[in-house]
């Protein structure tokens, strides 16, 4: 029997029918209850205390956060002075609704263990973004997405209900339709600037115990563009396929893979320790995963970024790292490590210099042939996942990341450097202005180099200053551009 997270394919099914099964679902509402409880307890002790912390405050320190299992931010800046705010125990799922498809979960709750705990109720989040240490509040405010994002838009346009903690510790509840309705299509990109997510509540899809992938190689970018597009709007139509991306790899092919749950499979592959996933793009037409693989199946090896820290080593791999250490939190940590003992300038003088160019952008599809033209001549990275999504509604709008609600967008993701002896920002810049000038979007987690009237020109400042003087008039926060541009 295959496992996913804990729960085998059988006792998936005889959570439902089995009376013993029955009882743990009994036993679990009651935990779920006792959670409900610890939440607003937290929340009234954690608002109290703000509240308590801003007569003392220095009026030249801001709010920022602490006590975050992780980061999965790539903008350098030197760090200052703040008050914290410690909201290291919101990490824990609520309750989970398998009957209406939703779930209460606290801010800081990691995916990995979203997906742990959903996956036992046969259910899983709608979008789950790549990486385990990602927290359900950073992906809503920072822009999350995935393979599902085709169906499903980005991971704020699955949400159904935040509990925000603003600036002044009071905490106001945001849905689509009350009061507050201002932030919740407000919050997405905020990154914190308005408000912290103490509580989501997010939609659920129905899982199955495995996913099948199915694959298709192309050597002409017009024809992938048009197989991915045709893929995906019949897809949204039909229900044809669950999950779907594409990546370019540095033998020039562009690969398209359609995922979809099935209940049964004649194989499993397992890329979790041995096998590296990405290399079989080019090797396997057919795949088969458990759901919990796919989930993380870009995780293992930070999609291709392990091979800068060596786990491409069969040796280093097996016996240097071992199956708990290959995950996206291993390479952060060597990273970091490395940028703050100053070994990656120290290897910067053998290698010579290269200019970090680490972003995620989106590109309405029609545009996307002119963007990988201009990419594959000024940049030159070799690497590029390619993510499709589309908004879920298109009657809603989220003020601070709009996106034509009607078109299909690729996201582009690429995560390299690139040698240059240019001006620090070159190749960044070039990016920026390429996005702009097809009307594409940038998100924030990483670098950015626009001047401030032309980040707001892209963010919607008037409506980012009206969201700002209404919930943190104070200036308890730091303001958007602030955060996401200055150095500091």
């Amino acid at each position: 029997m295959v496992r996913i997270g804990r729960c085998t394919e059988k006792s998936m099914r005889l959570l439902t029918f089995h009376p013993f099964f029955r009882t743990i679902a009994l036993n679990m509402k009651s935990e779920f209850a006792d959670a409900h409880a610890a939440y607003e307890s937290k929340k009234t002790k954690l608002s109290a205390s703000v509240r308590e912390g801003q007569a003392a405050r220095p009026h030249d320190e801001k709010l920022a956060l602490s006590g975050k299992p992780s980061s999965n931010l790539f903008r350098t800046r030197v760090q200052e002075r703040s008050t914290k705010v410690n909201v290291r125990d919101f990490n824990h799922v609520i309750s989970v609704d398998a009957e209406n498809l939703t779930a209460e979960v606290e801010g800081m709750t990691t995916y990995e263990e979203f997906v742990r705990v959903a996956l036992l109720h046969g259910c899983l989040p709608t979008v789950v973004p790549e990486l385990k240490s990602i927290t359900l509040g950073g992906a809503v405010t920072g822009i999350g997405i995935e393979s599902s994002s085709f169906k499903f838009g980005l991971v704020h346009e699955t949400v159904l209900e935040i509990d925000v903690l603003l600036g002044d510790g009071r905490v106001v509840t945001c849905t689509a339709d009350n009061e507050h309705r201002d932030l919740f299509f407000g919050f997405a990109n905020s990154y914190g600037t308005l408000g912290y997510a103490l509580r989501l509540k997010v939609k659920l899809l129905r899982a199955k115990p495995f996913v099948k992938l199915e694959r298709e190689t192309f050597t002409e970018t017009t024809k992938f563009l048009t197989a991915i597009k045709n893929a995906c709007l019949k897809a949204r139509e039909d229900g044809s396929a669950d999950y779907i991306d594409g990546a370019i790899l540095p033998d020039g092919k562009l690969y398209l893979t359609r995922g979809t749950f099935v209940e049964t499979a004649p194989n499993i592959s397992d890329y979790t320790e041995g096998n590296i996933y990405y290399k079989s793009l080019a090797t396997k037409r057919t795949d088969y995963v458990t759901a919990e693989q796919y989930i993380w199946r870009w995780d293992t090896d930070w999609f291709w970024c392990s091979r800068f820290f060596g786990a491409e080593n069969p040796f280093i791999r097996r016996i240097v790292y071992g199956k708990k250490r290959l995950r996206s939190t291993t390479y952060w940590k060597i990273r970091d490590y490395c940028n703050r003992h100053g070994i990656t300038k120290f290897l910067e003088y053998f290698r010579g210099r290269s200019e970090p160019v680490i972003q995620d952008v989106e590109i309405p599809i029609d545009q996307s042939e002119k963007f990988l033209s201009f990419f594959k001549e000024k940049i030159g990275i070799a690497y590029v996942w390619i993510c499709p999504t589309m908004q879920l509604d298109p009657t809603k709008a989220f003020d601070l990341y709009a996106m034509d609600p009607n078109t299909l967008y690729l996201n582009f993701g690429f995560w390299d450097g690139v040698k240059s002896e240019k001006e620090d920002g070159y190749y960044n810049q070039l990016i920026e202005e390429k996005v702009k000038e097809l009307d594409g979007k940038k998100s924030l987690y990483s670098t950015s180099y626009y001047s401030r009237d032309e980040f707001w020109s892209l963010y919607n400042k008037p409506r980012y200053d009206e969201l700002k003087q209404k919930y943190d008039p104070s200036s308890a926060l730091k303001n958007l551009y602030d955060k996401c541009v200055l150095r500091t």
